[in-house]
Formats: C-alpha cells, structure tokens, sequence
C-alpha cells in the first residue's frame, strides 16, 4: 500500500525536512483538541518530527504517535521524547480503542484505490463518537509532485463522498491556501469529522 518512492524522501530527508517543520504545532490542533475529553486516547498517523504529538501530550491527552518512516519516528523521539513507533497505514488494526485519529498533511499520500481501506480502519479504530481530524492538498486526480511523492490530489466532492461511505459525519470544512515542501502553491481542505 505505501508508495516507496514517498517513503523514501522522508527517510532520506528526515533531518532536514523536520528541521524546518519542527518548531510550530498545526494551527488546526487546539480547536479540535476543545472537542475531546480530558486525558482523551489519540492516534497520530504521519507524526513526523512529533511536535503535534507534544502539543497533545503537554495538554495532558495520551498519544499514540505514528509514521510509517523510521526515521521520522527517531526525530519524534530524539526532540520531544515522544515514545514514537513505526506503523504504516495498512497496519492500523485497533477496534474501538482510540477517541481521535489526528492525520495532519499525512493521508495526501494514501493512493485512491487505497483511501477506502485506510478510512475503514480509521474509523474501526475510534470508539463511537471518536473524532478524527484530517487535511488535504485540493486536485483534480492522483499524482506526484515536484519532490516525487505520491498525492491522491482530492475535490472536496470526492473526499465528503468518500468519509460518508466509511461511516463519518463530517462536522466541519475548511478551505485554505497553502504551500507544500515542494513550494507548489495549492488550495487545502481541513476536515473535522466524527464516527457516525
């Protein structure tokens, strides 16, 4: 399911490429994190550097962050002390056993034929009413950019088509300009939904 050439930038530009991410958390992390309970069980998929994950951390959630490149799992560790672990999408076998799945700028890179499989194991994974926060760079079709990775390039038709049909409420849209590693400048989608 991981596309290898993708996995293979974030190995090999692990360092520098969390260098420049690490400082901020997702300006989209606290307002989704006013929607859980105290001390609630989150799952990050695509962790990266771990500065979410942190964030999450210092407000007192239990986090279980994930990237599916070892590398990224070793900055996570090495800058924030984050017990990080390797996990690709396609190993996301929990059942009922988180209240959020946080997925920041990482499911861009779920192929199509993918994205049904990933989703269904993103919502077998949160317990009834579980939250899960994800965003997209906007397209017309699956591709690659400037760097090589895999994207699947989503119309928001097709992403709300495609979260109905795993058995997601969408509770929330927003549409916003944003720049890529690639410094292609592109419209994004953050999605806030919940298990229905």
């Amino acid at each position: 399911m991981s596309d290898p050439a993708t996995l293979a930038f974030y190995e090999q530009q692990a360092p520098q490429y969390t260098a420049s991410t690490a400082q901020m958390h997702h300006r989209h992390l606290d307002p989704f994190l006013t929607r859980l309970a105290d001390g609630a069980h989150v799952l990050e998929l695509g962790c990266g550097a771990g500065r979410d994950a942190a964030r999450m951390i210092e407000h007192g959630f239990v986090v279980d962050a994930t990237d599916a490149a070892a590398a990224m799992v070793r900055k996570a560790q090495e800058r924030f002390g984050i017990a990080a672990r390797q996990m690709r999408f396609d190993d996301l076998c929990a059942d009922s056993e988180y209240d959020a799945v946080w997925a920041h700028a990482c499911l861009i890179h779920v192929a199509r034929a993918d994205f049904p499989a990933v989703l269904a194991a993103i919502n077998r994974a949160l317990r009834p009413g579980g939250w899960h926060f994800a965003n997209y760079k906007l397209g017309d079709g699956e591709g690659r950019d400037l760097l090589g990775r895999l994207h699947n390039f989503p119309s928001a038709e097709w992403l709300t088509a495609a979260y109905f049909a795993a058995g997601f409420e969408i509770v929330e849209t927003e549409s916003y300009p944003g720049q890529g590693a690639d410094g292609t400048q592109r419209d994004w989608i953050a999605m806030t939904l919940r298990k229905a």
